[in-house]
């Protein structure tokens, strides 16, 4: 998914479409996909001679540990300018999907589930037979 919207973006970047407005466009239109977090990173020349970088994120995204391996998607891609070369790279965070159609089955570690109360069970105590006076000889 990561790789069909960097290719959106590349094509207006080429045109000359400006880039903070392309950016909220972009995470505006993942973010209402469905998606956690959508991360867009633009550097390189933008408008003047110093090359800069700008970064739009909206939403949730993680960065560290094991589930980004899973949750994340994410692509790079060069436009090539005749200022120079323009380097894009979005990054989006997918759902937890139980049935694995469109995000992980597994959930994150942080993912807490709160159950409800189950009915208390009556416990009955068995009868237990007295005990009964049994007589040690003692050894002298």
């Amino acid at each position: 998914m990561a790789a069909a919207q960097i290719s959106k973006k590349r094509k207006f970047v080429a045109d000359g479409v400006f880039f903070a407005e392309l950016n909220e466009v972009l995470t505006r239109e993942l973010a209402e996909d469905g998606y956690s977090g959508v991360e867009v990173i633009v550097s390189g020349k933008l408008r003047a001679q110093r090359a800069k970088s700008m970064k739009f994120k909206d939403g949730y995204m993680i960065s560290s540990g094991h589930p980004v391996n899973e949750y994340i998607d994410s692509a790079v891609r060069h436009v090539l300018l005749r200022q120079g070369v323009l380097g894009i790279k979005v990054k989006i965070m997918l759902d937890w999907d139980p049935k694995g159609k469109q995000g992980p089955t597994t959930p994150l570690p942080d993912l807490v589930t709160i159950h409800p109360p189950k009915e208390d069970e009556v416990f009955i105590r068995k009868e237990e037979p007295a005990p009964t006076d049994i007589e040690v000889p003692v050894m002298a």
